[in-house]
């Protein structure tokens, strides 16, 4: 995703929105990958709400991330750090976390430890591996008989009533009025 403006200005568009909404725009914004807009709409947020509350704790580590991910670090430090004086422990401990991460070296990988992964969406259908293909048989196993299923002759079946069933249904009975008189 593209780092965009809306079209027409951000600002007449956002005159009208409630801390809250104005928040959950900058939140749909970040996710989205457009940070410019995220930042204006969280600053827009905090100017509508109180800054020393959690929440307006809680729209400023939104800005740190978004400022962080745009690639301004020098303003999300200086932010994340003033956060460290906030009203709130939430806010305090999150900032602290969140600089924590911000301060943190950038570690290298060796080429070895990473696995390349080919993109296939440029395939043709035809070229394409990912289909199942089933495996082919084992030339040294012999194949497995198949199940031969026997004509049962009914004239041979016992089909006389054997009072299965009324000795079964009693046992439930017995069984049910014997937990109702337990309880």
């Amino acid at each position: 995703m593209s780092d965009r403006q809306p079209l027409g200005n951000l600002k007449d568009l956002t005159k009208d929105l409630t801390a809250d909404q104005a928040f959950e725009l900058g939140q749909r914004a970040f996710e989205a990958e457009q940070y410019s807009m995220s930042i204006t709409l969280f600053e827009v947020a905090l100017a509508r709400s109180y800054a020393t509350s959690r929440r307006g704790g809680e729209i400023q580590l939104w800005l740190v991330n978004a400022h962080q991910s745009q690639g301004d670090l020098k303003t999300a430090l200086a932010l994340c750090e003033s956060l460290l004086l906030h009203p709130s422990p939430f806010t305090r401990q999150q900032a602290q976390n969140l600089l924590y991460i911000l301060k943190a070296p950038v570690l290298q990988r060796p080429k070895e430890w990473l696995t390349e992964i080919p993109d296939l969406s440029q395939l043709e259908d035809s070229e394409r591996r990912d289909r199942y293909v089933p495996p082919k048989a084992d030339p040294d196993r012999p194949p497995k008989p198949k199940a031969v299923i026997e004509d049962i002759d009914l004239s041979q079946v016992n089909t006389e009533d054997n009072q299965f069933v009324g000795v079964a249904l009693g046992a439930i009975a017995l069984l049910l009025l014997g937990l109702y008189f337990w309880h």
